[in-house]
C-alpha cells in the first residue's frame, strides 16, 4: 500500500525556527559535599592555627576532697603546657581560568561564559578541598588519626557490622558528631542490619536524608576512597569508616580557612583578575585557602579495611 507524504511543514523544517531551552553546563564530578557541611569551621588572620594542649595524666591537678579543710593541706600544683604544640598552615589550592573576550562578548546570552567558567572552576576547587581534607598527607583526617583511635572489623569477611560501629563510639563517646563513609560503605552497613533485622533510621539535615546510627549520622562522600579509588568498578573493595566530632568549643575537628582575603568570593576563595592580554585572553586566578586541625585524641576514630562486597540472599 502506498504512503502519501503530508503536504505540511516538517519537524525538520520546524527547527530552524524553533527555540531551545538549554541548562547551564552540567558537571558529573560534582557532590553534594557534606563533609563540609557537617564539619564546624574558623578562619583564621593570619593563616596559622596553633593547637595548645595540656600534658595530660589522669587529672590536670591533684585537689582536696574534704569537709574539714584545717585538717589537710590543699594540695599545689598548676597545668602544664606542650612545649612544642602542633601548628597547622593553611594549604592553597589554585588554578587559572581563561576566558577569550571575543567568545564572552558575542557568545553571552542566555549564559555568561565567564561565569560559568568560574562557576564549574570553583565546584573544582571545593572537590578538592574535601578530599585534602579527609586524604591530606599533612593534615588530612586519615593520616592523622592516633594509633589508639584504629580498629577493623570484628568478623574475618571485613563487612562493617553494627558492633564495628558502636566500638567507634565507644571511642569517640564524648559528643561524637557524624560518620563519614564512602557510598559503597554505606549501602555495605546497611545489608549487614537489614540480615539482622535492625534497619536504621534515617533523619533529613541539611537538606539531605542520611542513615543513622544510635541516632549518628552517616554522611556520604566519595573521598573516602575503596582500594584508593573513589569510583570503583569492581563489586568487592577496602574503605575506611570514620566517626567524628566537631567543634573548637568541644575539642574536635575543625576545618581552617583565611579570611578578610581581598576579592573574597565565599569561605576562604579569593577570584582575581589577572587582565587582558595582547591576544584578548581574559585569565582570573582562583584560590583557596584550607587545612583542618584535630584538637584532641578523642575527636576522631577509624575503623580499617572495611569490605565493601559482600552481599546476601534473603529470600
Amino acid at each position: 500500500m502506498a504512503t502519501t507524504e503530508l503536504n505540511a511543514l516538517n519537524k525538520a523544517q520546524a527547527y530552524q525556527l524553533a527555540d531551545i531551552t538549554k541548562t547551564p553546563p552540567q558537571f558529573g564530578a560534582i557532590t553534594p559535599r557534606w563533609l563540609t557541611r557537617f564539619l564546624e569551621f574558623k578562619g583564621l588572620d593570619a593563616g596559622i592555627y596553633r593547637v595548645n594542649k595540656v600534658v595530660e595524666g589522669e587529672t590536670p591537678l591533684d585537689v582536696l576532697c574534704s569537709s574539714e579543710k584545717k585538717s589537710a593541706e590543699i594540695p599545689e600544683g598548676y597545668v602544664n603546657y606542650q612545649q612544642k604544640p602542633r601548628e597547622y598552615t593553611l594549604n592553597s589550592i589554585s588554578t587559572i581560568i581563561n576566558v577569550d573576550t571575543a567568545v564572552e562578548d558575542v557568545f553571552s546570552s542566555p549564559y555568561d561564559q565567564t561565569k560559568e567558567q568560574l562557576h564549574l572552576a570553583v565546584e573544582s576547587l571545593r572537590e578538592r578541598q574535601e578530599s585534602q581534607i579527609i586524604n591530606n598527607d599533612d593534615y588530612g583526617l586519615l593520616k592523622n588519626v592516633p594509633d589508639s583511635q584504629r580498629i577493623t572489623p570484628g568478623n574475618r569477611a571485613g563487612s562493617p557490622m553494627p558492633d564495628d560501629l558502636d566500638e567507634l563510639i565507644a571511642k569517640v563517646w564524648k559528643e561524637p558528631a557524624f560518620f563519614l563513609a564512602h557510598p559503597r560503605a554505606v549501602a555495605a552497613f546497611q545489608r549487614e542490619c537489614t540480615r539482622r533485622g535492625v534497619p536504621p533510621a534515617a533523619a533529613s539535615l541539611f537538606g539531605g536524608t542520611f542513615i543513622l546510627w544510635r541516632g549518628i549520622p552517616i554522611v556520604p562522600t566519595d573521598k573516602l576512597f575503596v582500594d584508593g579509588l573513589k569510583n570503583p568498578k569492581s563489586k568487592t573493595g577496602k574503605t575506611n569508616i570514620l566517626l567524628v566530632r566537631t567543634g573548637e568549643a568541644k575539642r574536635g575537628v575543625i576545618g581552617l580557612y583565611q579570611t578578610g582575603m581581598q576579592n573574597e568570593q565565599s569561605r576562604g576563595l579569593s577570584v582575581r583578575f589577572r587582565g587582558v592580554d595582547n591576544k584578548g585572553l581574559a585569565s582570573y586566578l582562583l584560590s583557596l585557602y584550607c587545612s583542618a586541625a584535630i584538637l584532641s585524641e578523642d575527636a576522631i576514630a577509624v575503623l580499617e579495611d572495611v569490605e565493601v562486597g559482600n552481599y546476601y540472599d534473603y529470600a
